[in-house]
């Protein structure tokens, strides 16, 4: 018998990933008061399902088929033409839902907030993935345009939060402390939005991996925000399950052979989102925690880029410290099925959810 057939099935790793999300979300209905996290997260995985699978073969007839880098693992060519920029079938569809839990009050303003931020970041990675798509590369804006539109739509967002009184001068810690920073929770706060989304970006390499992690990162938080004082922020975290049912569903047709790949167009607006409810909720630490694979992979290419430049010769070669960058590249260079490395990463994710979980802020 081949025990590492259920491991190398797709189809069994990505619903025995749902199933943790859902029993997560029904044992927090059950023991949390105020708790109301299933709901949204139905809701939102079955309407997730149902358009991506709609989406796909228009994606097609529209030619929207992902360019595959030159230099990438050889591997990855025969996914050249999957339609990508499926983050525009998903992400209304946890921003509708996620929107849907307070409709009246301050908590719905914050709600019209996170949805324009998220929104933003999407017609950035639209825009990035539109000119990948008609000039035929794996390259569409470039980095310092991106970055700035990206650092733009942040401190409008910023701008906004800081009008409503919704930003913390501090960031909560574990065991009740916090770190009071004052006016320089500004400039984190623009950091955060930069490297979050970039980070879920450079994810975003393999079938599965980023919409993986992104389900069990946006359930921890929701997660932990229940468990903090004052009855939890039951609307913050409904957002959450919403949008972490958007991306299960999305998961259904992203897992390997992937139907559909996110593009630009989701992961940039899932690290906003994740972003923006981390700094509305004073979550900072939490999600550092929990999306520690994304900081991984986002450090992967920033050491590689810093060696190779710091030990460049004068024949223009550096020294690599990974095989290839992000991360998840290494390993499969290292002949490590692709699905192993994917699932890898989701359980490291999950033993990060957790640890973030038993070092949550408690308030």
């Amino acid at each position: 018998m081949n025990t590492k057939r259920w491991w190398d099935n797709a189809t069994t790793s990505a619903t025995l990933l749902g199933i943790v999300v859902f029993a997560t979300s029904f044992a927090s209905d059950h023991l949390i008061a105020n708790s109301l996290l299933s709901l949204p997260l139905m809701v939102s995985t079955l309407i997730s399902v149902v358009v991506t699978s709609w989406g796909i073969p228009r994606l097609k007839a529209l030619k929207m088929g992902q360019v595959i880098r030159e230099d990438g693992p050889q591997t990855h060519h025969s996914k050249s033409g999957t339609p990508t920029m499926g983050g525009l079938l998903v992400v209304p569809v946890g921003l509708l839902i996620g929107g849907l839990i307070s409709v009246h009050g301050e908590s719905s303003e914050q709600l019209v907030a996170l949805a324009g931020i998220t929104l933003a970041y999407m017609v950035i990675g639209s825009f990035d993935d539109w000119r990948s798509l008609t000039r035929g590369t794996n390259t569409g804006l470039t980095p310092q345009g991106k970055l700035l539109l990206q650092a733009i739509a942040a401190v409008i967002f910023l701008a906004w939060a800081s009008w409503q009184g919704w930003i913390d001068s501090s960031i909560a810690l574990p065991l009740g402390m916090s770190i009071q920073i004052g006016v320089l929770i500004w400039p984190l706060a623009l950091f955060v939005f930069l490297a979050e989304s970039n980070a879920t970006n450079l994810t975003d390499g393999l079938d599965g991996l980023a919409s993986g992690c992104g389900t069990l990162v946006f359930t921890g938080l929701a997660v932990q925000l229940m468990l903090r004082g004052n009855n939890g922020d039951p609307v913050l975290a409904g957002f959450c399950m919403a949008m972490a049912g958007a991306w299960l569903g999305f998961l259904i047709h992203n897992r390997n052979p992937a139907r559909i790949f996110m593009g630009d167009t989701g992961s940039l607006a899932m690290g906003a989102a994740l972003s923006g409810v981390a700094i509305l909720s004073n979550s900072l630490w939490p999600l550092l925690v929990m999306g520690g694979v994304f900081l991984a992979e986002s450090l992967s290419v920033i050491i590689q880029v810093w060696v190779f430049k710091a030990t460049k010769g004068t024949d223009g070669v550096g020294k690599r410290i990974f095989k290839m960058a992000p991360l998840h590249h290494h390993f499969e260079i290292e002949a490590v099925n692709e699905q192993t490395v994917v699932r890898s990463f989701w359980l490291v994710t999950g033993g990060l959810v957790l640890l973030g979980l038993l070092l949550r802020p408690t308030a």
